[in-house]
């Protein structure tokens, strides 16, 4: 199906079932335990051994010597694989290092050997017995003392070009009146999901299935292929349920491939699953950023000048945190500069983390909003809405399919209870606890790719729907369910749904927040493929057929649909590819969060107390799953804001806290009361579903909301996240 005109009516807008707030379909099988994660296919593979990966201990260099005598002889040890009896590997599309070090070493951690056992205990055991001689070289680990170096990187479909130009930034900013010069960080980060990299090979002839942890099904298997040396028609993954992904499961990590050598290696089923220090060092994080705004104004509040510019490093030929992008769309202003610069670092991979680019991006941004409208005496709502804009700021002619950016923080500010808050900082105090509201704008381009489907009608009316899309605790199965059943006119108990399987065709894959849009436009397109099928099986034209009830109808006559499949059944596929609507309209989706936190007089302690995020991001389709997925975006947010930083050792080029006791993330107890609002929106540029994403719209935007917030109720403005309590301790107000 292509989809290059604007969506008209469809059977999407019968909203029988889609738009409803559904239960989870695969939730009895997740708390009950019967769902199988990657490392749970006992069943399937008794003889399964275990591999234990030891990785890099130094973060540059190569490796001197490797002693594998003691590690072998170990009991139950079946084979070691290390660069030097692996065979000629090549390197995947989305890997920036090897995934198999040696000798030369890219980054700490990187995976330089896996000990293959008979239990995991042998094989960990084991793996301490390998021993390796390093020879170090020198390394560059430190952003800050690299920025000078920086360059800038070559635009990419995902970057966008490294630097936009419009009017005369220079000369604005000189000129304008009110300034805001002023320069942010924010630390790396761990994607630190539950489930972690684990990954289970079996190899049959030339044939090899590997069960893992992936987002990305067809990614994967092309760079499975493609490091192995063997054609991708040989190379099967499976991916049916993921404990949380954020990014970090978007490619093929060591995990995979070295089960894949071990198996080989072994010759038995492999099973892999990094242990948490490398989770943290050997896959990819989000990378460190220092970014500097500029805002000119007029003194009524308009902006005249806007320049962002952001530095952030990776390891050679790789990507940078586009941290900028979201300036180039988000305000009005004649005399604009963005410009992104890379520095080549010695550290793990830096790479996509939910909202990549926007979620540091507008922690910085809107940030500097708040500075800006303070200096002018303006309250921040209404400075943001005096500088909204309804086209593309750097191309006016191309206007935006949707933009409620003022509606949607008008709406929050009466929810949330904008108008009692204290301009002046430091004004509002409940007993020990300084108290402040802060809020700003959230922002995440809507991102179209071609996702396809396979719908299968047998002769009991029931649909089952095949594709490689994932699910990575997002709700997958169940909207592409909703989606079947409203398009079929059959009740969801009727639609079974398999996902994760490079055997079916190829989705979108989950990433972005273009997954629920994109996998859910592929099956209605498969399915509305169907419907003519089961049309010419009744000599009718499909646009005159009812599809309703579990029957269809056309021209006076009314049958049941297993029975207009007959015996056999039918099947369709079908995909959908987009024209150029996204090249006419720009497709984004707004937002607005609110945040109160109370912050300790004396000893600096925040405690965020409420929190509101109002969407404005499309149809939604399960207003129930997306509610789940903004509230976890916004305790990420907060995570982002108040405690998360991977702490780099910058003399040796490692993250030293590479566990879940020394990297903080929000609990329960961190987490208050979180309301969520949807306007009431739908899109007929973005897709036949009228839908767009909203999973990673909600962390967008929440670390500043905090951050304004804790200045609003301390007078300190802290630019450097995380706002840990040494930022705050030696300027909070003097107590009475």
């Amino acid at each position: 199906m292509k989809f290059d005109t604007p969506a008209t009516t469809n059977p999407i807008d019968q909203l029988k079932v889609v738009g409803k707030p559904t239960d989870r379909i695969d939730g009895p099988a997740k708390t009950t335990g019967t769902a199988r994660y990657a490392y749970e296919r006992n069943p399937e593979l008794p003889r399964a051994a275990y591999g234990y990966v030891v990785g890099a201990g130094i973060a540059k260099g190569r490796i001197a010597s490797m002693d594998l005598s003691a590690a072998s002889a170990s009991p139950g040890v079946l084979a070691i694989v290390t660069a030097r009896n692996a065979g000629k590997l090549g390197k995947g599309d989305f890997n920036t290092a090897r995934l198999l070090g040696g000798p030369e070493i890219d980054h700490y951690h990187q995976a330089v050997a896996l000990v293959v056992a008979n239990t995991f205990e042998q094989a960990r055991a084991a793996a301490q017995l390998v021993r390796i001689e390093y020879t170090r070289a020198p390394g560059r680990f430190d952003l800050a003392a690299e920025m000078d170096s920086a360059q800038m990187p070559k635009a990419t479909e995902f970057t966008g070009p490294p630097e936009t130009k419009a009017g005369d930034f220079a000369g604005a900013f000189a000129a304008a009146p009110v300034q805001v010069d002023a320069r942010y960080t924010t630390p790396d980060e761990s994607h630190a999901m539950m489930e972690p990299h684990a990954s289970i090979a079996a190899w049959s002839g030339q044939k090899l299935t590997i069960w893992t942890s992936n987002q990305m099904i067809a990614w994967g298997a092309g760079d499975v292929a493609k490091t192995l040396g063997i054609p991708k028609a040989n190379v099967r993954l499976v991916s049916p349920f993921i404990g949380g992904g954020f990014g970090g499961k978007l490619f093929v990590r060591a995990d995979a491939l070295l089960a894949a050598l071990g198996a080989r290696a072994a010759r038995r089923p492999v099973k892999v699953a990094l242990q948490r220090p490398l989770i943290m060092n050997n896959t990819t994080h989000r990378p460190a950023t220092v970014q500097r705004i500029r805002l000119g104004a007029t003194r009524d509040g308009k902006i005249t000048a806007i320049a962002h510019e952001g530095w952030s490093g990776d390891l050679p030929n790789g990507q940078p945190e586009t941290a900028v992008n979201q300036t180039r769309l988000m305000y009005a202003g004649a005399n604009r500069l963005t410009t992104t610069r890379l520095a080549v670092l010695d550290l793990p991979e830096g790479n996509a983390m939910r909202a990549p680019g926007e979620a540091p991006g507008l922690m910085a941004l809107e940030i500097a909003m708040d500075e800006m409208a303070e200096k002018l005496g303006l309250d921040p709502i209404e400075f943001r809405a005096l500088n909204d804009t309804q086209v593309d700021p750097e191309k006016p002619q191309r206007p935006f399919s949707q933009r409620r950016l003022i509606e949607c923080m008008r709406t929050g500010a009466e929810r949330f209870g904008w108008s009692q808050r204290k301009a002046t900082p430091a004004q509002q105090r409940e007993g020990r606890w300084l108290v402040g509201l802060g809020m700003a704008a959230a922002f995440r381009n809507n991102l179209l790719t071609k996702s396809a489907a396979r719908v299968r009608l047998d002769n009991q009316g029931r649909v089952t729907v095949e594709t490689d899309m994932t699910d990575i605790g997002t709700g997958s199965y169940t909207i592409i369910a909703q989606t079947a059943a409203e398009t079929m006119g059959v009740s969801l108990d009727k639609v079974s749904v398999r996902l994760g399987d490079s055997a079916y065709p190829v989705s979108c894959g989950s990433g972005g927040q273009w997954g629920a849009n994109n996998s859910t436009s592929g099956v209605f397109a498969a399915c509305m493929k169907l419907r003519e099928a089961v049309a010419r099986k009744l000599g009718v034209a499909a646009a005159d057929a009812e599809f309703s009830d579990g029957m269809v109808r056309a021209g006076g006559r009314s049958m049941p649909l297993g029975q207009a499949a007959g015996a056999g059944g039918l099947v369709a596929e079908d995909w959908i590819e987009y024209g150029d609507l996204d090249k006419k309209y720009q497709q984004s989706t707004f937002g607005a969060h609110f945040v109160e936190v109370g912050v300790d007089a004396t000893t600096g302690e925040i405690r965020v107390r409420r929190m509101l995020a109002v969407c404005a991001a499309g149809r939604i389709l399960n207003p129930k799953a997306a509610r789940s997925q903004v509230i976890g975006a916004m305790t990420m947010g907060v995570g982002a804001a108040l405690m998360e930083e991977l702490a780099l050792d910058k003399r040796h080029g490692f993250f030293v806290n590479h566990d879940l006791a020394g990297y903080e993330v929000p609990v329960h107890a961190d987490i208050p009361h979180q309301e969520v609002i949807f306007l009431d929106e739908t899109d007929p540029i973005s897709s036949p579903m009228k839908a767009k994403g909203v999973g990673e719209l909600g962390i967008c935007g929440v670390g500043a909301a905090v951050a304004n917030a804790v200045y609003n109720a301390t007078g300190v403005r802290v630019r450097n996240y995380p706002i840990t309590l040494d930022k705050l301790l030696d300027r909070l107000p003097p107590l009475a």
